[in-house]
Formats: C-alpha cells, structure tokens, sequence
C-alpha cells in the first residue's frame, strides 16, 4: 500500500480540519478506501494510486476554498465532491466580494449558481431566480442591491414580496399598517441588517433610500433609477405578476425570487411565478438562473430535507397520475 503526505501550508490545520476533526472526519467519508489521518499541519494518506491522486485534487479544492473564504463546513465539502466543484472556486465574475458587510465581513457569491446569479445581474435588467429555500437567492440579490447603491448605479432599492400566509391563518395582527406587514418581510430586513450598520440602515427606511413594502403598493407605479427584488414570486397571482413586471422603469434592475416547491396561493390558483417562467422563456433579454441542492448554505439537513421532500412529491405526483389513467381506462 502505497502512502503519501501533504502538508497544511499558511493556514491553520485546526480550522481547516474543523472542532474534533469534523471537516476531516466528514471528508473520509467520501474515501473510504483510503486509510487518512493528521499529525498537527501534515495530513498522510495511503492506499492505491488512483484513488490518492482524486484524493489530492479534492483536498486542493477544500484548500483553495478555506484560502478564499476563511472557512469550511460540511456542506462546502458535500458541494467541491461534485463533478463541478472546481467551478466553485472560478474567479470569473461573480466571484468577487459584492459588499463588505458589518463587521469588515465580505459578502460574496458561495456557489456555481449564486456565481451565475451574479453574472446574469450584470448582464440582464430583468433576472428570475428559482430555487429550493436557503440557496442563497434574497441574501445574493440583495447584497447585488446594496453593491448597485454604494456604487451609485441606481438611486433606490426598493424591496417587495405578497403577503401570503404559508399555510396558516395567522389572524388580526396588532399595530399599524407597517407593524401588520413586517412579519412578512422579514427576510429582507435580516439580509439588510447584515449589509448595512443599523444608524444607517434607519435613516435609509426613513427617507425612502430603501424602501421595503408588500407587493399590492406597487399598483400604479414606475420604478425607475431602482434595484428591485421581489421575493417568494411563487405566491404572486398571473395577474399580480404581470402587474409588477410592468412597473419596470428605464434604468431599473428587477430581480424575482421564488420556490415553485412552496406555493401558498388559496384555492390551487396559478403561480404568476410559474405562468411568467412559462411564457417569458423565449425572452432573450430575461435571464433564468435556476438554483438547486448544491446551491443550499444553511444546516446541512436543510439539503437532506428537500431531497426527502423532492422523492415524496415526485412519488405522489406518478401515484396521481397512475390513478387518472387507471381511471380513463374504466
């Protein structure tokens, strides 16, 4: 059996190899015929030929990962084992810091898509962005939007979303029309608050610089001079959808966030988001950027949970349909 070592040069080991090892631990797991271990910077490995020089490629890319972001976790080791995870690490555009956050702290696309989502900002006025929850898609487009104010692209940033209930009846809300509505838009609060100290972030609200308000004040309006996101599109009606892509100004950027898995319309109506995706397709001016499990940055069972939840309504779905043809048979 052949054996090899590597050593951890200009980082910490303990960091990078995670509390107790868990990085590392976590890393084994996708050699198991590999025998690895670690003696403070220096890793050894040892087993057959090919599967060492996978090995070192793998953990080049996890170096190179910890080397850009000063850090590492399991579901950026789930994420560089795929065939594409080298793409994660491409310094094309998307990669760079798109704003420093409080803090000192960089924000920056984490994934190919998000990298993706970035790239077709730049490029396309108008962006749809589709996805599984937490890939990524509000956090990326507002930081795009913070990026286009500090740098005086646009004048505003105007936040938006439909006040839907996600499946519960929350009943009579206390408070004025905003303390009703802030529920709903809290997302967006929390993505800002991250990006933006909180004095400034006040003033902001205040005078309108940032303007974040549910999806029916948008009736009427031209946005114009503005980054625009609205977010969970899935529950916007066709009619409620076409009425926002037309509030669309000259020199306006509109991005549109949604889950086409989460629809929390009453009564089976048609997601705008779905009907707009359907008809606009042919739009060479609008770019799609579609998000999946790879793209997902939260708590690594958040990835495992939309898989088991993606099976079970793919199961469902071909259990319906067996029956309506069993049924047109009768």
């Amino acid at each position: 059996m052949l054996t090899r070592t590597l050593q951890i040069e200009k980082i910490n080991p303990a960091e990078f190899f995670g509390a107790n090892n868990s990085n590392l631990k976590h890393f084994k797991n996708f050699f198991p015929t590999l025998k690895i271990s670690s003696r403070g910077d220096v890793l050894s490995y040892a087993g057959d030929e090919e599967t060492m020089d996978e090995f070192e490629r793998k953990i080049n890319l996890l170096l190179a990962h910890f080397n850009q972001y000063n850090s590492l976790s399991e579901n950026n080791i789930d994420n560089l084992m795929l065939e594409d995870g080298s793409k994660m690490l491409s310094h094309a555009d998307g990669s760079e810091t798109l704003v420093h956050g409080n803090g000192g702290v960089k924000i920056k696309a984490r994934t190919v898509n998000q990298k993706k989502l970035v790239q077709a900002v730049n490029e396309f006025d108008m962006v749809f962005a589709v996805g599984p929850a937490g890939t990524g898609k509000t956090y990326t487009a507002v930081a795009l939007a913070v990026r286009a104010l500090k740098n005086k692209e646009v004048k505003r940033i105007v936040l938006t979303r439909p006040a839907v209930e996600a499946g519960e009846n929350l009943g009579f809300l206390p408070g004025d029309l905003k303390e009703k509505l802030d529920p709903y838009l809290m997302p967006l609060y929390d993505a800002l608050r991250d990006m933006i100290p909180k004095e400034k972030l006040a003033d902001m609200l205040e005078y309108g610089i940032i303007e974040i308000a549910p999806l029916a004040f948008m009736r009427g309006r031209t946005l114009d001079k503005a980054f625009v996101i609205l977010d969970e599109a899935q529950n916007t009606t066709k009619m409620q959808m076409k009425m926002f892509l037309t509030r669309m100004g000259m020199t306006a950027k509109f991005v549109i966030n949604g889950d086409l898995s989460q629809i929390d319309l009453p009564n089976k109506q048609t997601s705008g988001l779905a009907f707009a995706l359907d008809n606009l397709k042919d739009v060479d001016e609008i770019g799609v950027i579609r998000l999946g499990q790879s793209d997902v940055i939260r708590h690594r069972l958040v990835k495992k949970i939309i898989e088991a939840f993606e099976i079970a309504e793919a199961e469902d779905k071909s259990k319906k349909e067996n029956e309506g043809i069993n049924k047109n048979r009768i």
